[in-house]
């Protein structure tokens, strides 16, 4: 999902020449992920990952509190030109869907007051982007990243690995073209363009 996706923002796209930075996040309460990646031609380099852990406050809004100054020092210091976040999948606990989805809120707010375009992908869109399958593990993601990009040494925290992924995804469906119609038969081909067909 694009919040900010206008046609400036594809002009931008389409004609930048200044190197392309991306602050991916993998939301969380209790441990956020984040990962900067820096396009370079057509190559993503991965800058920086680390993680934010609010989880150590007992307070639920003084974590939420941390994790917006956390964000925005983050934004601040590493200027990206967008952000892409991990949306949230949904959970059977509503209340730690609750929870998640203010953490995101607090991340956007940051990204926002900034400036900084925010678009978001689901977690199978991530997954498939970067190991070609939807369903894999967080140690696969890592795993792939770790070979694909030749990372010496792999963050820990499985948090920061998935922010990198988001930023990764990002820049993957950015230069995707859109999907042509697509078509079950002849007949639907007629019936969906009837000024081609005399």
């Amino acid at each position: 999902m694009n919040l900010n996706l206008n046609l400036n923002t594809k002009i931008y796209y389409l004609f930048m020449e200044k190197q392309l930075r991306i602050l991916g996040i993998d939301p969380g309460t209790t441990v956020a992920g984040y990962g900067l990646v820096e396009i370079r031609g057509k190559v993503p380099v991965i800058l920086n990952m680390g993680t934010i852990i609010p989880g150590k406050l007992a307070d639920h809004y003084e974590r939420l509190n941390y994790l917006h100054e956390r964000a925005m020092h983050l934004v601040k210091e590493y200027k990206p030109d967008v952000m892409a976040l991990e949306a949230p999948f949904y959970g059977k606990n509503v209340q730690s869907m609750l929870k998640l989805g203010r953490g995101q809120g607090v991340i956007m707010a940051a990204a926002l007051m900034y400036g900084v375009p925010i678009f978001e992908y689901a977690p199978l869109l991530v997954k498939q982007a970067i190991t070609g399958m939807g369903r894999a593990s967080k140690e696969q993601v890592a795993y792939f990243l770790q070979k694909v990009y030749h990372l010496n040494e792999i963050e820990k925290s499985l948090d920061a690995t998935d922010a990198v992924a988001v930023a990764i995804c990002h820049f993957i469906q950015q230069g995707k073209p859109e999907k042509s119609k697509e078509y079950k038969n002849w007949g639907d081909f007629v019936k969906k363009n009837p000024d081609k067909v005399k």
